[in-house]
């Protein structure tokens, strides 16, 4: 069976090292992945990825890692990280075609005029296959209309937004607390922030602005499957719990049920090798939106365990041979407009 990656994380050398060079943010995420060699260095992310080229027929659909880009300085500093990255994107799909069919281009979001542009140059001149966003942009939320030309770009590339959650421990879990414990704001508050995103493009008008918008919800679509009925029967009610405000114009404003917006998201299979929660999406999102993807290198072995945790768990599955494929590359080819 063929599979390309669609959503896993890699540093070209020119970013990586300018990363290691710089102070505060990028610095201190430049030390703390040198211990993941398989993200910045091609040698071992070679050697991880042959450990499945020799069985199944696996290529990556590259992306920068964490953190966000808008968060290492200033807008125009945030440009120069950006296009570094987008250009060392760019060589290693033109370089190594048979490794990586194509990239993720990664915008300086705090400005939005330079990401808009960015995002003009990494599909027209690189080729980009999509847009890498994340859940809100330094605490603000997607849908402030200062970001909205980035999505119209997008939208008008035909190319997707894959939505990446952002949260740090600066956001407490308990209001009596100034940071969050136990890395509760990563294992529950990263579904939540992407979940949150969702809501926001929903209700604040992006989609309907925007129908031709593709949005994929990293890691299965976050929470949105495992509580369909609040997205559901839940939302129908929208503003018969809230006392503070009249939310009464909200549903009529919106051209569908809340719960078919969220339907029309993409989902990757990027669950930490979790054969529930693959179940529970793909009953959720249904085949024809579901890509296959492993969120490498981050796993316990700094690369291999989640690809094939996640190869493993889909060969398990009661699939019909056309879904498979789907799942596995298909979906990626028509997303991505991947030559084949």
């Amino acid at each position: 069976m063929r599979y390309i990656d669609a959503f896993n994380h890699f540093f070209p050398k020119r970013l990586w090292d300018r990363m290691l060079s710089a102070s505060g943010a990028a610095a201190g995420i430049g030390s703390r992945m040198r211990g993941i060699p398989a993200i910045y260095d091609l040698d071992e992310r070679f050697r991880v990825m042959d450990q499945f080229r020799r069985q199944h027929d696996y290529t990556q659909v590259i992306s920068l890692g964490m953190p966000p880009l808008e968060a290492l300085g200033t807008p125009e500093e945030s440009l120069e990280f950006a296009r570094l990255g987008n250009d060392g994107m760019a060589e290693l799909v033109r370089d190594h075609a048979d490794r990586f069919p194509g990239f993720l281009a990664s915008l300086p979001m705090n400005g939005p005029d330079l990401a808009a542009r960015e995002a003009e140059r990494a599909f027209l001149d690189l080729g980009a296959a999509g847009l890498q966003i994340h859940s809100n942009i330094n605490g603000a939320p997607l849908d402030e209309p200062r970001f909205l030309p980035v999505f119209e770009v997008a939208a008008k590339h035909g190319k997707p937004v894959m939505l990446h959650p952002s949260r740090s421990n600066d956001m407490p879990d308990y209001k009596t607390e100034t940071k969050s414990k136990y890395e509760i704001w990563w294992t529950f508050g990263w579904p939540y922030e992407t979940s949150a995103a969702m809501a926001r493009l929903v209700f604040g008008g992006v989609i309907d602005r925007l129908p031709e918008l593709k949005v994929l919800a990293h890691h299965l679509g976050a929470m949105v499957p495992y509580f369909e009925g609040r997205v559901g029967p839940g939302w129908d009610q929208l503003g018969k719990r809230t006392t503070d405000e009249d939310l009464s114009g909200v549903l009529k404003g919106l051209k569908r049920r809340p719960a078919d917006y969220f339907k029309d998201f993409y989902a990757d299979t990027a669950v930490f090798g979790s054969r529930p929660a693959t179940i529970c999406g793909l009953d959720y999102y249904g085949p024809d939106r579901v890509l296959f993807a492993s969120d490498c290198p981050f796993d316990p072995e700094r690369g291999p365990g989640y690809i094939r945790d996640t190869i493993a768990i889909l060969e398990s599955l009661d699939l019909s041979a056309a879904d498979r494929e789907k799942i596995c590359f298909g979906n990626a080819i028509d997303l991505f407009g991947l030559s084949t």
